[in-house]
């Protein structure tokens, strides 16, 4: 063996995961994996989602140490930074990757990792494992895309990898290599339908300025859609889920791809039940109807705020009427919207939390997932703020989502407004169908709630409190 992937995710050490238990596997190490066995090279993954630690650690003891690539990301730093460390101990070579070790290239080198991998991995780890496979002590320099420390320990950063033009000519994850029937399994134990997961193109070309782009950059390449439906009708063979997720991270940017798909699909006699990413700009009628006869039962859409002045600051390039009226239109389609939204962006005021709450309870998406908002090194607005930002633990034992960005609102203000849009949105839910006793009693008790959180937020902000 010459390399061994794994990712520093334990499912079963982490609480929320636990309660959430959705599990999908770590497929850009699985298209690492494919990619380098294509090419001759001997990997093996070490899927630690239902591994734990110790597992992983004895693995690492055990026989000849070879190369160890692990990807990382913000949520399993401290994980990763434990696992270079045990890594080393055994005497292996080191390798990280993924959207979060590009902004801390010093930080990761410094916690043991011997290389780091900028960008898309699969063409940079083939020419470092053929480069070690003729010398261990290879010079590095020559290979794009990557950072390392030179004998003067000075960190060198090469050239930047091209990425790859055409995604048909890749492989498809080595999902074989991992315990698939586990995920799917999972999923159904706890949600009564099994799950997999596929990609259909890679990257975003948006510039909202809180978004990572640290592998694939601003770029949007994506696969034809009967390589895709070939992959997908080998999953439903293969595994037999009961829906799917599409990983993309905006599925319909190419709505000339999304109608050949759904050709595709249709003459095969494909049809399953899947989630997905979208923006409200890239849906219009015919698309959101295109998705829901294929069989979208959830779309997710990145409204972020209610207020247009927020949207703007951040770079969206979206409007909020226009997230209004998709999910309007899912809705008359039957499709399910979930709502992705963020508090406490730079120059955030009240009457933008106002509009924000104004904005869900009259979209009234079905799901809506909450953030305070962090900046992740590397993007527009880490810089904004990087000023301010205030690392409150070692770097090695924290994330980006754990700093604190000094002046603005402490967490108990954004938990307050949480509360709030939570409670309005029932109260609005409850008023606008027939109300039995219970419910009216239950109305009476959320607008007591929603007038203690509106003065408990005005009173933090130090403003004399709006009327409702």
């Amino acid at each position: 063996m010459e390399l061994l992937l794994t990712h520093g995710y334990f499912l079963y050490e982490d609480p929320k995961e636990l309660q959430i238990m959705k599990p999908y596997p770590p497929l850009g190490l699985l298209y690492i994996c494919s990619h380098l066995r294509s090419k001759g090279h001997e990997v093996e993954v070490f899927d630690s989602t239902f591994q734990s630690r110790a597992a992983l650690r004895e693995r690492l003891f055990r026989g000849s140490p070879a190369a160890l690539g692990i990807y990382a990301n913000l949520m399993t730093r401290s994980n990763v930074v434990s696992i270079l460390r045990e890594a080393k101990q055994a005497g292996w070579k080191t390798i990280v990757g993924g959207p979060e070790p590009g902004a801390y290239v010093d930080e990761y080198l410094d916690a043991g990792a011997d290389v780091v991998a900028l960008g898309e991995g699969e063409v940079t780890l083939q020419e470092l494992l053929k480069a070690w496979r003729q010398n261990a002590e290879a010079n590095l320099g020559e290979i794009a895309g990557l950072a390392f420390r030179n004998t003067h320990g000075i960190t060198c950063r090469t050239a930047p990898r091209t990425q790859i033009p055409d995604l048909d000519a890749q492989p498809w994850p080595a999902r074989e290599d991992i315990d698939m029937d586990r995920y799917v399994d999972t999923w159904r134990t706890h949600h009564g339908k099994g799950s997999v997961s596929l990609i259909t193109a890679r990257g975003c070309p948006y510039r909202c300025e809180w978004c990572s782009h640290q592998v694939f950059g601003q770029t949007h390449r994506r696969r034809k859609p009967e390589h895709v439906a070939d992959e997908l009708a080998w999953l439903l063979d293969r595994y037999k889920p009961d829906m799917l997720w599409i990983a993309d991270d905006v599925f319909t940017i190419n709505h000339d791809w999304l109608a050949r798909w759904a050709m595709e699909l249709g003459k095969r006699k494909i049809h399953i039940p899947f989630e997905c990413i979208s923006r409200s700009d890239r849906l219009n009628e015919k698309v959101i109807q295109t998705l829901a006869e294929l069989g979208c039962q959830r779309l997710w859409v990145g409204s972020e705020s209610g207020s247009q002045r927020i949207l703007d600051s951040m770079q969206r390039g979206v409007k909020v009427q226009a997230v209004r009226e998709a999910v309007a239109l899912c809705r008359q389609h039957g499709i399910e919207t979930g709502m992705f939204l963020m508090w406490g962006y730079e120059g955030e005021e009240l009457e933008d939390i106002e509009a924000t709450i104004d904005h869900v309870r009259t979209s009234n998406p079905d799901v809506f997932l909450t953030t305070v908002s962090y900046p992740i090194k590397g993007t527009p607005y880490y810089n904004k703020v990087a000023s301010r930002v205030v690392q409150i633990r070692p770097w090695g034992q924290t994330s980006d989502r754990e700093f604190e960005i000094a002046g603005r609102r402490p967490r108990e203000f954004y938990r307050v407004a949480d509360e709030l849009l939570r409670y309005e949105v029932e109260l609005a839910r409850l008023r606008a169908r027939v109300t039995d006793s219970d419910d009216g009693a239950r109305v009476s008790e959320l607008n007591t709630l929603v007038e203690d959180c509106r003065r408990t937020l005005y009173a933090y902000a130090g403003t004399e409190e709006k009327t409702a």
